[in-house]
């Protein structure tokens, strides 16, 4: 029997992130990331969010129309791109130095994006104001939702939700809990260098990470990870195979800057 390729949506926030250190940029953003990988492993995908009538803007259509993910409901808004600052610490590890939210702050789906909305099969919302309101738009509709909670916290509601912890059994286990608490059908916990896990409110399943010869930059790598676990999920696969997807996909990403591949652009 042929199997019917879900229809994924990524909503909410994109952005410019300035590599200071590098004077060189990429386009990125949670939902952007999302979409992007989950075009690049082969599923159909569709942005929703918004860009500025600005170079920046220009340079996220371009990256989300190169990489076949569906931009017809892009918005452009007269405000500024998003862009983040990232810089590098004492210690070599990277930081969030400033943050401009621009156009994504002012975001909203217009009626005609809402009722393509509910004709997907899986909807991703990264940082976006009116989650929660648009979850309710979108209840009697079928889809499913995916949060990463650390960039949107609400998560009553989702078929899965993302949280990310320190390299902590303690800690992951407990977040798992509080999200199925909150009624995630499927919670799922990065731990850093201790890897990942996720239950169903059954038995707690757990991946390692993928070694790396050298680490080029970690940017993105958590929304990569979220990409391939919903593109194995939404395919039926058990979670142990769900989790080792994004194990694979995010150490791919850690091999070069930005959150996928791209030409960097000069700042």
């Amino acid at each position: 029997m042929t199997q019917i390729s879900p229809r994924f949506a990524s909503l909410g926030d994109n952005c410019i992130d300035r590599y200071l250190p590098l004077a060189q940029a990429t386009v990125g953003g949670n939902a952007i990331n999302v979409a992007v990988q989950l075009a690049l492993a082969g599923e159909h995908c569709s942005y929703f969010g918004a860009v500025g009538r600005d170079q920046a803007g220009r340079w996220t259509r371009e990256a989300l129309i190169d990489n076949s993910v569906n931009v017809r409901h892009l918005q452009e808004l007269d405000a500024p791109t998003a862009y983040t600052n990232i810089d590098v610490d004492t210690t070599g590890e990277r930081i969030i130095g400033f943050e401009e939210f621009g156009t994504s702050a002012l975001y909203y789906p217009t009626p005609q994006d809402i009722s393509a909305l509910a004709e997907m099969d899986h909807i991703h919302i990264g940082w976006f104001k009116g989650a929660a309101a648009l979850r309710q738009v979108l209840a009697a509709s079928g889809v499913s939702f995916s949060q990463d909670v650390a960039v949107n916290p609400d998560a009553s509601g989702l078929e899965i939700g993302f949280e990310s912890v320190g390299p902590s059994e303690v800690l992951a286990r407990a977040a798992l809990q509080r999200l199925l608490g909150l009624g995630c059908r499927v919670a799922v916990v990065t731990c850093g260098a201790m890897g990942s896990m996720a239950s169903d409110g059954g038995d707690v399943v757990a991946t390692g990470i993928r070694a790396l010869p050298s680490v080029v930059d970690t940017t993105g790598a958590g929304d990569t990870f979220i990409a391939s676990f919903l593109s194995a999920w939404k395919r039926a696969q058990p979670l142990a195979a769900c989790l080792a997807s994004g194990r694979d996909s995010a150490a791919r990403t850690c091999g070069h800057v930005g959150g996928f591949p791209q030409t960097l652009r000069a700042l």
